[in-house]
């Protein structure tokens, strides 16, 4: 079966920005119901910790399979079933009478709360290439970094408006009109002819080939490091805030407001940018800001005591824009690295962030979540190893010559000879 009619570049990137949002706006809506769900089932600090933690450890275990589900299956396919999983969880949310049934149902959330992020990324690498496969990456990072800023303000409101239930009862809605969405527009860019046949075994070869190629390596640890210092700030948003800038939780949008609005300015810089610079140009510019705002934010935590908005959230927001001036490119590394698998490729990356995003939100957060210093020094660190990793693949890169258009040309027969359509 031919592939469809590709949509509008804006109106694809517009739709696989919606469908990668509804994963992190999961998170980050829930922060402003903490006290209303604490004091309904008497449940701890540590306890409510975990409804973020356990949604990301779910998120993370069924990332490695969503990736190569669509390699085999095709994107449409996938991302809807990804998507009914996703409302059946969010309605059993809504409904949930006990703490246990709600950890249960965020975790049935996580495991397809990834489909759209992980499957739209391949999707992207199959419609466009070079200079377009940046601007529309560069695009969707756009419009998805609005989804933490808008989360905890929608949140607060909807939890005042009808209690913490409504929170998702309006996110199942939101669910309802992406599949609706999708069954009108959403094409499928992956034809049978390319498709691989899924197995167990063919997969843990396909990860292994993955995970052992040096360059993945680098890059994937690259953005796992960049993603954990911003993310340590947004897991920990109610220790951050109720706890360190002693704000209340109406007051969510001093840290997600700046926060966001610098992913969304790195990536809209990042697009004007695509085709008029160098990748080491605006991936250097990217860590000049990244480290210098890092280092500023540690002077900040240390001689600000008590931390103060906004002066403890300006160094946040101005960081932002570095990672997302490095991060689309980076992720468009890692899937050039495997044209047969780009859904595997995307699905370990993913894999590999999250089950660091869910350990800074279950452990390394909670540990160090009593001073802006602290979450500073924390921050400081994972950014400087980020840019160690960026500086291994250079490394790396520099004595690998590149894949040519004929080599990429001669993966796809293979592919077309080896994988038959069913």
């Amino acid at each position: 079966m031919p592939t469809a009619a590709i949509p509008h570049r804006t109106a694809l990137a517009a739709l696989l920005a919606a469908l990668a949002m509804f994963g992190p706006f999961c998170i980050d809506a829930i922060f402003p119901a903490f006290p209303a769900i604490s004091r309904q089932f008497a449940a701890s600090p540590l306890a409510m910790q975990q409804t973020v933690s356990a949604y990301l450890f779910a998120y993370a275990a069924l990332s490695l399979f969503l990736g190569a589900l669509s390699d085999a299956w095709g994107r449409r396919v996938v991302i809807l079933g990804g998507l009914g999983v996703f409302l059946v969880a969010t309605v059993g949310c809504a409904l949930a009478q006990s703490m246990t049934a709600l950890l249960a149902f965020r975790v049935l959330q996580g495991t397809s709360a990834g489909v759209g992020l992980i499957v739209g990324r391949a999707i992207v690498r199959d419609c466009f290439e070079g200079e377009a496969a940046q601007r529309i990456m560069a695009h969707i990072s756009m419009i998805f970094g609005i989804a933490p800023a808008i989360a905890p303000v929608v949140g607060a409101w909807l939890v005042a408006a009808g209690g913490w239930h409504a929170l998702f009862w309006a996110l199942a809605a939101f669910t309802l009109v992406l599949i609706v969405l999708c069954l009108v527009v959403l094409p499928e860019t992956h034809p049978a002819e390319n498709r691989l046949r899924f197995s167990l075994r063919n997969l843990v070869v396909t990860y292994v080939e993955i995970l052992r190629d040096r360059q993945f390596a680098a890059l994937a640890y690259t953005l796992t490091c960049n993603s954990g210092g911003f993310f340590l700030y947004i897991a920990c948003a109610p220790a951050f805030i109720l706890s360190v800038l002693h704000l209340d939780q109406n007051h969510f949008p001093w840290l997600f407001i700046p926060a966001i609005s610098g992913l969304v300015l790195g990536a809209w810089l990042t697009g004007r940018l695509a085709g008029r610079v160098t990748t080491r140009v605006l991936v250097g510019a990217g860590y000049a800001l990244i480290l210098s705002m890092s280092a500023i934010n540690l002077l900040l935590g240390w001689f600000m005591q008590p931390a103060r908005v906004p002066w403890a959230v300006l160094p946040i927001a101005f960081g932002a824009i570095g990672i997302n001036l490095v991060a689309p490119t980076l992720n468009l590394l890692v899937l050039d690295r495997f044209p047969r698998y780009r859904g595997s490729a995307s699905s370990v990356q993913a894999f590999l962030m999250l089950c660091f995003s869910a350990l800074l939100a279950g452990v390394i957060g909670p540990a160090i979540a009593t001073s802006a210093f602290r979450f500073a020094l924390t921050s400081a660190i994972l950014y400087a190893c980020g840019f160690a990793g960026w500086r291994w693949y250079r490394s790396i890169a520099k004595r690998v010559p590149p894949i040519t258009p004929a080599e990429l040309r001669a993966e796809a027969e293979v592919v077309a000879l080896e994988s038959p359509a069913d």
